[in-house]
């Protein structure tokens, strides 16, 4: 079925979504370190920990949190100059930052959002390594709001403020290595209510939200600094919460693949349980490819199969695009530490021969099919999947195949999973329950006061606004306002400069740069406020704002002033505008006999190249027409 067949009211389509998205403030939520990402290459040590899972006050361990600590993981963490020991978890943390907590507020106000009365932080456990401490601290700040879409409303059904996992920098051999810089910054996640009934609304809903967001001036821009994860399930399905998702672009398909995902499994799950088909127990088949001229197979300490029966066409029948059903028996096997699986709906291939699918088959015969009924050999509308790798990582990865085989029999399982690029997921853990969150007893709860901060102007009322107001074009006026430099904008304007030239400045002129491989994202709002106080004071040519900042860019250690000397651009005052203008005239004294004022506009040219962005253009031009009127 293509999704132009999908009518998704009729199979019962249910989404919500979960944004994540950073606060751009000052400091850490319960640290006073900047919340400044680093490079790698910045870190001066690094911290290392294995992580385990907890169990929660009711004395349970989340089935999440188990599965992630059965794979043995050293988990390295690169420190920097600015990193503290409450990132290394050697201090406890400190108390919630008010900024961040304000800036909550505001968006709970934007989102039509009840705040609670007093927030209490929680331990949320995460032992996948993105926290040294083990867990994620997060508190519930509102609940009960509403945000509008041409399709309905959708309902907010909870707003918190949480601490920022550490981002991935590389895998290694022994686990993961992350980063501490990211970790501990200020990050909301806004859940909806399960209202959304379609891709195109998805969307939309996301797009919303993210307006609302962007509307307060004090939320980070750029790629990872926002996150959706949705949740999809259609009537026959189940819940899949889909994680990661990084573009707006990408949702609404995310929601089509998994909703074509799920239509897949119902029907291959009807097709075995017509087939009575059934899981068999595990076989070591080592022998069988003893002489093998697969290179993978041929390498690994053991082989284990495990006879799928009633399983025939469809371990390889496509669920995603280039995705199948044994693509689902990968992923499994795969968090258990294996390469992948093999199966026989792809054999002969990869090096394995007929005779050996035939001896596999056979031999997978030999073994015992387990309680829910076999047959005694693997037939033809069998099939067979085998994990070769070492003995323990082999008989933990077809386990984990067998768990995942027994659940296509019964149709989707709930499960996590992680998007991929292309709109299709991957297996990533099972849903997370409440056993993984806990009282934190190292921050007291803290008093919220919704009246203490003013409801933020939305984005598309500022595009009306700066129009208005400031007489802006209006396509310059919404790219100002959407725009992630808008904060700078507002900053200068309200410092008195001129609201035509910072909206140039912060996004024709960033613009050019970007284009020319400027690294534009070191420039900070210091930067562009210090540039345009200088052209403002008229120390510095409106002309020379892009070198400026470029050199700003290269140099982020340098003032505004320093940068326009390194630049060579600091201002010239009148006397020697109009030195450098009277020598260009005289160089082209004929030009100017033969053409008079008609010569303007090639020695404008050559004189703003000559002063190289020292002078304002209005005064190179209103000296070149007092010279050439001279020569007139």
């Amino acid at each position: 079925m293509s999704d132009a067949d999908y009518d998704y009211e009729d199979l019962g389509l249910v989404a919500g979504l979960e944004i994540h998205q950073q606060l751009d403030t000052e400091t850490k939520l319960f640290c006073h370190c900047p919340t400044e990402r680093r490079e790698p290459e910045e870190a001066v040590r690094t911290v290392s920990r294995y992580l385990h899972p907890t169990r929660s006050e009711l004395g349970e361990i989340d089935d999440a949190a188990l599965e992630e600590s059965r794979v043995e993981r050293e988990f390295e963490y690169l420190a920097f100059d600015t990193t503290c020991l409450v990132e290394e978890d050697d201090e406890p943390p400190h108390r919630i930052d008010d900024e961040a907590l304000d800036v909550t507020l505001e968006i709970a106000q934007l989102l039509d959002a009840t705040p609670v009365d007093t927030g209490h932080v929680m331990r949320k456990i995460v032992v996948d390594g993105s926290n040294t401490s083990g867990f994620q601290r997060s508190t519930l700040v509102a609940t009960d709001g509403e945000i509008a879409t041409e399709a309905g409303p959708v309902g907010i059904a909870d707003l918190l403020l949480e601490e920022e996992s550490a981002g991935r920098v590389e895998e290694t051999d022994a686990g993961v290595v992350y980063g501490l810089d990211r970790l501990g910054i200020p990050l909301v996640e806004i859940g909806t209510k399960p209202d959304i009934r379609s891709p195109e609304q998805a969307r939309a809903a996301a797009a919303r939200i993210g307006m609302l967001l962007r509307s307060t001036g004090h939320v980070k821009r750029g790629l990872g600094t926002i996150r959706q994860d949705v949740n999809i399930s259609i009537a026959e399905g189940a819940r899949v919460e889909l994680k990661g998702v990084q573009s707006l672009d990408d949702i609404d398909d995310i929601v089509r693949e998994e909703v074509g995902r799920q239509v897949e499994l119902v029907d291959i799950a009807e097709t075995l349980r017509e087939r009575e088909a059934s899981v068999g127990a595990p076989v070591d088949v080592t022998d069988v490819f003893a002489d093998t001229d697969s290179g993978v197979i041929a390498g690994a300490d053991a082989v284990v199969a495990l006879p799928l029966y009633g399983f025939d066409g469809l371990v390889g029948r496509e669920i995603q695009p280039d995705r199948r059903l044994g693509t689902e028996f990968s992923d499994h096997a795969t968090r258990s530490g294996a390469g992948g699986i093999f199966h026989t709906d792809e054999l002969p291939a990869y090096g394995v021969t007929d005779e050996e699918v035939a001896a596999l088959r056979e031999a997978v015969g030999e073994g015992e099919a387990d309680a829910s009924g076999g047959q005694p050999r693997a037939g033809e509308d069998d099939a067979v999947a085998l994990v070769a790798a070492s003995r323990t990582v082999a008989e933990q990865a077809i386990d984990a195949v067998a768990v995942r085989a027994r659940d296509a029999v019964e149709g989707v399982p709930e499960e996590t999973r992680d998007a991929n690029p292309d709109g299709t997921s991957r297996y990533l853990r099972p849903l997370p329950g409440a056993a993984r969150m806990y009282p934190e007893t190292d921050v007291p709860p803290v008093s919220l006061d919704p009246t203490a901060v003013e409801t933020p102007e939305l984005l598309t009322e500022k595009v009306d606004r700066y129009a208005e107001e400031y007489g802006l074009d209006p396509g310059l006026a919404e790219q100002v306002a959407f725009g992630r430099r808008m904060p700078v904008f507002e900053a200068a304007v309200a410092d008195g400069i001129d609201a035509t030239l910072a909206a140039g400045t912060v996004e024709s002129t960033v613009t050019e740069l970007r284009r020319d491989d400027v690294p534009v994202d070191r420039l900070r709002r210091e930067h562009f406020l210090g540039v345009l106080a200088l052209v403002d004071s008229g120390d510095l040519a409106k002309e020379g704002v892009g070198d400026v900042l470029r050199t700003l860019a290269e140099r982020p250690e340098l003032g505004a002033e320093a940068a326009a000397e390194e630049a060579g651009l600091a201002g010239v005052d009148e006397s020697a505008v109009r030195e450098t203008v009277a020598e260009v005239v005289e160089r082209n004294e004929e030009q100017v006999d033969e053409q008079g004022m008609g010569a303007f506009s090639a020695l404008m040219g050559e004189a703003m190249g000559a002063l190289r962005g020292k002078a304002d253009g209005e005064v190179v031009s209103t000296v070149l027409r007092e010279e050439i009127q001279k020569r007139a």
